[in-house]
């Protein structure tokens, strides 16, 4: 019995963790350079003046821990393979999909309280992160990547942990900072066609990326400079994607 509730909660860690901390923070920071000022002002506010870079991996942490323990299944939606988008079954305890849809009408009520407001930005600032990595979007069997061993330069990973952090680091050696300054350059024309559509046209995005990484990375593939140069214009895509859309959304809310 120990050892079945020990697995579960390694589970229940390995699929709450969404990109690795720099893809966090260069999603809040490109979000953060397209705010308006009304959006700026109520960000500001909610987050006592912090930026919403600080609290951008906030959540995978406090996901861990009691208080907030309710919200590991909301880094993710599982799709099995073979599987369409609108019939995968829904999770009870949640997902990103839903989560990110709550939050967004938590923040628009004004019947909610600044507290409750505040928890939210901080939520949203990162689930919208998690929706745009392609193993978010994974399959519920393989737990998104997780159990699909795979080399990276010849040394022992799994297909989840290289899209969290591995591929990231690999594509540039950037802080978040350097990476808006080069992957945010949508001309206005581009930022209009990305907001296009729901939040759940854009987790179905991210869901026929994932489907193709599986196709291009299948267990035991060996992965180093052909998949870095291949995968690295679809993250950058990815975590512009994830910032652009987080301000549209927080500028829709706010204005």
């Amino acid at each position: 019995m120990k050892k079945l509730i020990t697995l579960v909660c390694l589970c229940s860690a390995l699929m709450s963790w969404g990109w690795g901390q720099k893809g966090h923070d260069v999603t809040a920071y490109v979000a953060e350079q397209h705010l308006t000022p009304e959006a700026k002002a109520a960000v500001n506010d909610l987050l006592d003046g912090k930026s919403m870079v600080y609290w951008a991996n906030w959540l995978d942490n406090a996901s861990h821990t009691p208080e907030y323990a309710y919200t590991k299944t909301w880094h993710y939606k599982n799709i099995n393979e073979g599987v369409e988008y609108e019939k995968m079954g829904l999770n009870s305890s949640g997902d990103v999909v839903t989560a990110i849809k709550s939050r967004i009408e938590i923040l628009k009520d004004p019947s909610k309280s600044k507290d409750e407001k505040t928890l939210a930005l901080k939520m949203l600032v990162h689930i919208m992160g998690d929706v745009h990595q392609p193993m978010h979007m994974g399959h519920a069997t393989d737990l998104g990547g997780n159990r699909v061993k795979i080399k990276y330069f010849n040394r022992d990973k799994n297909l989840h942990g290289i899209w969290d952090t591995d591929l990231v680091e690999s594509a540039h050696k950037w802080s978040y900072s350097e990476w808006q300054q080069q992957i945010d350059r949508l001309t206005p024309e581009q930022q209009s066609e990305v907001v296009k559509g729901s939040v759940d046209d854009w987790a179905k995005e991210t869901f026929g990326i994932a489907t193709q990484v599986y196709k291009e990375m299948p267990a035991g593939a060996n992965v180093s400079y052909n998949e870095i140069a291949r995968w690295a214009p679809v993250i950058e895509n990815q975590l512009a994607k994830a910032g652009i859309r987080l301000a549209y959304v927080l500028n829709s809310i706010f204005k």
